[in-house]
């Protein structure tokens, strides 16, 4: 694994692709809320946008406007000069470039030879660095490319433009469609180690201008991305909450704590920052997260089993993934149905009011045994839906004023 490594972000772009646009307001502070979670080492790197409309370039001024070094405002356009020269007067001094490398693209969509679309692409580059701005060639499709029949001979290319002019050729591979996998054994072009060390020691690609760009068709995103780094890839490509493309992208958040299990170390991340955002995506946004997405979801971390309840009230990290109160400013929850016990209903009581040490209530509390008789009177009854966080609180300020006790005094 290479000794630095880092994030970079394509929400306005691939993960934008998927979704109604975002206001240029909710680019703005959705950038500032990636700039905030990048911590004060820029994990973060590089955010990725559209330059096409008013809308997008109106966003793009405003992010520039605000000076962050990261991340670093990128764009990805069309290969032609006048997106060029559009990159070029926005003060833009990196952009993606798509330059699809497999069969598929090569011979069904562009309708040429292998030859004749290597020389496209390399006068597509050529005009980019003669308005001295970074090219980002994104190798799309390239998990079903001919990998040195094409991809190492078209980046060996790349290599020598950029010898010449001085300026870095960074290099995104692209799996597209998600066929990439990290099984040891696998063999190109779906080997995700394969294809970084092909490009690293082959192609002569230095690691910190090589790029995965993952997608989640088999549920391998994360997994490929976390390849790629320990693989000699710098920099893993992501969106928030995974959003993008039919089943979507690597997901920045993710990443964020595959980050922290490699280096071991945040490097000074905020990862409650992370819950922030997946709050405004919600409210704000109008993004709706599915309840069992890990980190973000709401019910990522409820427990519903009564035994786990009580392994949690007797020692949380018996059932928690980790302290996902000082990480992601979220106590672990459990949720009170017929099989919390006395215990399910001592836990939600401590994290719903915040209770630690000596204002712990333990399930032999006088409020929480009385909660308890009304939800076993509940499934007796015949119910067979979960009790709502509505119904605990009327029913727990009931049985307070009822016993004269008052919850955390």
């Amino acid at each position: 694994m290479p000794k630095d490594i880092w994030i970079t972000d394509t929400t306005f772009r691939d993960g934008q692709q998927s979704r109604e646009p975002f206001t240029t307001e909710q680019i703005v502070k959705i950038y500032d809320y990636l700039h905030a979670l990048g911590g004060p080492k820029g994990i973060i790197k590089q955010s990725e946008f559209f330059v096409y409309s008013k809308k997008d370039r109106d966003a793009v001024y405003k992010c520039l406007e605000r000076g962050y070094e990261f991340p670093e405002v990128t764009t990805w356009i069309r290969a032609s000069k006048k997106d060029f020269e559009l990159a070029k007067n926005i003060g833009i001094k990196e952009t993606g470039i798509l330059v699809s490398c497999s069969d598929f693209h090569i011979f069904y969509k562009m309708k040429m030879t292998r030859k004749q679309v290597l020389d496209h692409y390399l006068g597509i580059v050529k005009d980019c660095m003669d308005l001295g701005i970074r090219p980002r060639c994104h190798l799309e499709d390239i998990t079903r490319a001919d990998f040195y029949g094409f991809v190492v001979p078209f980046v060996a290319e790349l290599n020598k433009l950029s010898i010449e002019s001085g300026i870095p050729v960074k290099i995104r591979a692209c799996d597209t469609m998600g066929y990439g996998v990290s099984y040891p054994g696998a063999v190109l072009p779906r080997s995700v180690q394969g294809i970084i060390y092909g490009l690293h020691h082959h192609a002569r690609v230095p690691s910190d201008m090589l790029e995965w760009h993952g997608h989640n068709d088999f549920y391998r995103a994360v997994q490929n991305s976390s390849t790629a780094w320990l693989y000699g890839c710098s920099s893993v490509n992501t969106t928030l909450f995974g959003i993008g493309e039919r089943t979507g992208n690597t997901p920045l958040e993710a990443m964020i704590f595959e980050y922290a299990q490699f280096k071991g170390t945040t490097d000074g991340v905020d990862t409650r920052i992370i819950t922030e955002i997946a709050e405004y995506f919600e409210k704000e946004v109008g993004c709706e997260i599915p309840v069992r997405t890990p980190f973000v979801g709401k019910n990522f971390n409820v427990t519903r089993a009564g035994i786990h309840a009580d392994g949690l009230l007797k020692n949380e990290e018996i059932y928690n993934i980790f302290d996902t109160d000082k990480l992601l400013n979220r106590p672990v929850r459990v949720a009170v149905s017929e099989t919390s016990g006395l215990s399910g209903v001592a836990h939600w009581m401590n994290a719903f009011y915040r209770l630690k040490g000596e204002r712990a209530l333990d399930k032999k509390h006088p409020v929480v045994v009385k909660v308890k008789e009304w939800v076993d009177a509940e499934y007796e009854a015949g119910r067979i839906i979960f009790i709502s966080e509505e119904e605990l609180i009327k029913q727990i300020e009931m049985a307070s004023e009822e016993l004269g006790i008052k919850i955390g005094e």
